[in-house]
């Protein structure tokens, strides 16, 4: 539970700390809304690059499938989200919870809970610095 307060307190303090260096992929018809907060090569993982965005939801909103050529942390700031890894069961998460997502892992479901109300996640993604961020999942 302390590494969970302390990883939430990270992310909203870059978060708070570089508003101003955040831009926005605007999200096309039925899309998420994807905003990169920060997005870095790291000194001292040579070869890996760092990135901070948002995910925002509408209500009843989901992304396709997907896999990440990177490690992923995701925590849902707001609302609650629906997350499924192949060859894992569905898990329902709400605001203040967090999961972890191996490189290379499909991601069969990522969507918001709610037809009702929007949902938000925080997302820090490691990967190399020639790799995109998601790849659609061709089942």
């Amino acid at each position: 539970m302390r590494n969970l307060k302390t990883l939430s307190a990270l992310v909203a303090g870059l978060v708070l700390l570089n508003l101003p260096l955040a831009y926005a992929h605007e999200a096309g018809e039925g899309q998420e809304q994807v905003s990169i907060l920060q997005d870095h090569e790291l000194l001292n993982a040579p070869g890996k690059q760092a990135i901070l965005l948002t995910v925002d939801y509408a209500p009843g909103q989901r992304s396709v499938a997907h896999s990440h050529a990177g490690s992923v942390y995701a925590y849902v700031e707001e609302g609650e989200v629906i997350s499924q890894l192949k060859g894992e069961e569905a898990k329902h998460y709400k605001a203040g919870e967090s999961w972890y997502e191996p490189a290379g892992s499909v991601h069969l479901q990522s969507r918001n809970a709610s037809e009702s109300k929007s949902a938000k996640l925080v997302v820090w993604m490691l990967k190399g610095p020639k790799e995109a961020v998601l790849d659609p999942y061709k089942q």
